[in-house]
């Protein structure tokens, strides 16, 4: 049955305010997985462009996210309102009016046994590593060393993340749904103090935060901070 009511807005648009409204009556919660386009497009009478289309807005909206190889799912970001929160380097930097750049060292795809374990992902499966310096006003304040399911994110090693940080692209494509997270105070490897021009025995500010989309590691992150320049902070 053709359940397109009779409206003079465009089809596409009457199918995302279906969806926004089975959202906003709770019919449909955080996480679940939706129908596939085709059925969407069979049940509504629509045809595939005009679905994918909705679809495409409403994950580029965040109200939904596609995880490749599972399906389309509604959007939970109750993470958001936690106590700890995910924050871009680059909007905490300019939330304080200072200047954020960044410097892409490394951005490759990975057989590594370690990282593939740590992501839970098969021997097979898509992985990739990536070493980013940020700075604060041209000052060396934080070298991220991620690593990233390709599952999750398969387009990931095509950004540019130079103009985006890894945290921006992620949250917009499949924010986080769940976090472990430890802090603690380190010793910088001679690699790390020379890329964050630290003095020989500064020591460092380290979070490693591993973060979940659907049940899935979606990445693991060790953040190194210069502690003459750099403290956690946070209330409630």
């Amino acid at each position: 049955m053709n359940k397109k009511p009779p409206s003079l807005a465009p089809a596409y648009q009457q199918l995302k305010a279906y969806v926004l409204r089975m959202i906003e009556t709770e019919t449909w919660r955080g996480g679940d997985m939706i129908s596939t386009e085709e059925a969407l497009a069979k049940e509504f009478g629509l045809s595939r462009m005009t679905v994918n289309r909705a679809m495409r807005e409403l994950v580029t909206e965040r109200v939904l996210m596609r995880i490749r190889g599972r399906g389309t799912f509604i959007a939970d970001t109750r993470y958001q309102s936690t106590l700890i929160e995910i924050r871009s380097i680059a909007e905490e930097i300019k939330s304080r009016g200072d200047q954020h750049t960044s410097k892409v060292l490394l951005l490759e795809q990975t057989h590594d046994p370690v990282t593939l374990q740590t992501l839970e992902l098969p021997h097979d499966a898509l992985a990739f590593h990536s070493r980013i310096v940020h700075f604060e006003n041209d000052v060396p304040i934080q070298l991220e060393d991620r690593n990233v399911n390709g599952i999750v994110f398969p387009d990931y090693i095509d950004q540019n993340f130079e103009l985006q940080t890894p945290n921006e692209y992620m949250t917009r494509m499949a924010p986080a749904q769940g976090a472990q997270y430890w802090v603690t105070a380190r010793q910088a490897p001679a690699t790390v103090r020379q890329i964050l021009k630290m003095a020989i025995g500064e020591p460092c500010l380290v979070l490693h935060r591993r973060t979940r989309v659907r049940g899935c590691i979606a990445t693991d992150v060790v953040l190194w901070h210069p502690a003459s320049r750099y403290q956690f902070s946070g209330q409630f």
